[in-house]
């Protein structure tokens, strides 16, 4: 069996490509005897190689470098990054799963860039309008899927209806979720809440025949009482943000808390393993990035700050979409059901 080659952007993100590379290295290490694997590390081969010296017994025959002589800063613009797009290392790195080189790319760099350049190099799927960003959340019952969270700061109905069709078949393949329910985030439980996109969008899908459970609210997210949450891209990367920040709040005050006297300290001794389950749970890295839900590949999308495990888990993500074959079971679905997304497009 050839191996899956894996196509990772070495400068992509905060603390690129030193966090980077040890994240690919622990993913490496630790499947040595089960994943058949190679990565492909894009970016300055001068920088790569630097890092790589760090580390003793890396395993060389399951890794390759292409060389990259830009990179995408993090907050750089459009036009700045679209006239040198070329030479970076997130152009690369799309291009080697457009012509086949890769069966999949991971990037924790610039989130507009990867988008903007995975759309125009690989295109979008045959039915299907716009990508979505899909990214599963912790909840009391288990995790959520939330899409989409950034991939579109403006939607129409039939593009919700696409994001939950879309959503619901990776539910399905990838996490084994049977008829996974299905809610529509809006400012209210009844139908006659919301504006006009959240109105329509409603009574679309509550004509599919798909487990649609009806509107969510906020508040309702890490409840848990839906497998898959579908929203615009503004107010799912709102919510998906401000998640983040109530985490790191959370904790920092517990922290402080803890800390406070020695009585705190004595609870947190037996408290210590629980303390620890919960943090790993709200843990982002835990979850490696999103996908990029709608293009003719696999293209995982990490935060910016992500830690080597999350680096680590992206790649393993990446493998598990492509092991599962995500990407065709994805193609097929949606072309069953071409004509009714036609139907709702012209609704």
């Amino acid at each position: 069996m050839d191996a899956v080659r894996i196509a990772v952007d070495a400068m992509g993100g905060d603390h690129a490509p030193g966090v980077v590379i040890e994240g690919v290295i622990d993913y490496l290490r630790e499947t040595h005897r089960t994943a058949n694997v190679r990565i492909i590390l894009v970016g300055k081969e001068k920088e790569i190689q630097k890092e790589l010296k760090k580390y003793r017994n890396v395993p060389a025959e399951r890794l390759e470098i292409v060389n990259a002589l830009e990179e995408i800063s993090m907050k750089e613009h459009f036009l700045s990054y679209w006239r040198k797009r070329e030479q970076t290392s997130i152009k690369k790195a799309i291009d080697l799963v457009q012509n086949g080189q890769a069966a999949a790319m991971v990037s924790a760099g610039n989130t507009g860039a990867v988008m903007a350049l995975a759309k125009s190099v690989l295109g979008t799927m045959k039915n299907i309008d716009r990508p979505a960003l899909a990214i599963m959340l912790p909840t009391l019952k288990g995790n959520s899927l939330l899409v989409d969270v950034g991939a579109n700061t403006e939607s129409k109905p039939h593009n919700l209806v696409e994001f939950a069709l879309m959503g619901k078949i990776y539910l399905e393949n990838i996490f084994e979720v049977r008829n996974p329910r299905i809610g529509l985030m809006n400012i209210g439980e009844e139908e006659v809440k919301g504006n006009e996109l959240t109105k329509t969008t409603h009574n679309l899908l509550k004509g599919l025949d798909i487990n649609f459970i009806g509107n969510v609210e906020g508040r309702d997210v890490y409840i848990g009482e839906a497998d898959l949450i579908v929203t615009d891209g503004f107010t799912g990367n709102v919510t998906l943000k401000v998640s983040e920040g109530v985490v790191e709040v959370m904790l920092s005050m517990l922290k402080r808390e803890i800390m406070s006297n020695v009585f705190s300290k004595i609870g947190f001794f037996f408290l210590k393993k629980s303390l620890k389950r919960i943090k790993k749970k709200l843990d982002y890295s835990e979850y490696g990035g999103a996908l990029l839900l709608g293009v003719n590949g696999i293209v995982i999308i990490g935060h910016g700050s992500s830690s080597p495990k999350a680096i680590k888990n992206a790649v393993h993500l990446s493998y598990k979409f492509v092991s599962e074959r995500v990407l065709d079971k994805i193609s097929s679905e949606i072309g069953r059901m071409k004509d009714t997304l036609k139907e709702l497009k012209n609704a």
